[in-house]
């Protein structure tokens, strides 16, 4: 089987109040129609840092893009196999805000890849945590309460 390795880089979004953004869609995986609740992430062009990738995929993905990085999340490595092609993902996160109150996201072209993307408002990190269908986005969750908390207690 091919292994296709890649960098992914994306954004745990706060609003003013805490809340947490989430994207919701539904796809087809393995045949199957599947409700997923994801973060905003996706490939580190040639040339971008991955400090750039996450400011525009979150961006595009989710409309949002008046943001500002807040804190560094680490790197984590997913796996998975996808179409007879065996995936290596490395995932950097930021914790990032938005930077305009009551900021309202982009309109999309409808058909476009991103327009299949719902953003959801979670209250807090524990309920983006709980609703996340990936394990390795539920870890970065976590970690971005780790950091809020030890950023709460200097």
């Amino acid at each position: 089987m091919r292994t296709k390795h890649y960098l992914a880089a994306g954004g745990i979004v706060l609003d003013s109040e805490a809340r947490v953004l989430t994207l919701e869609r539904d796809v087809e995986r393995h045949g199957v129609p599947v409700h997923e609740v994801r973060l905003p992430k996706g490939h580190v062009d040639p040339g971008e840092t991955n400090h750039e990738a996450a400011l525009r995929e979150t961006c595009e993905e989710s409309g949002y893009c008046d943001l500002e990085i807040i804190g560094d999340l680490g790197l984590a490595r997913s796996e998975y196999t996808f179409k007879g092609v065996h995936y290596l993902r490395d995932e950097h996160y930021f914790l990032m805000r938005l930077r305009t109150l009551n900021q309202r996201p982009q309109e999309f072209h409808p058909g476009s890849e991103e327009a299949l993307f719902r953003p959801v408002w979670a209250p807090n990190l524990e309920a983006a945590r709980e609703r996340l269908t990936y394990e390795s986005e539920r870890e970065f969750a976590s970690r971005a309460l780790r950091f809020i908390q030890a950023s709460q207690q200097q």
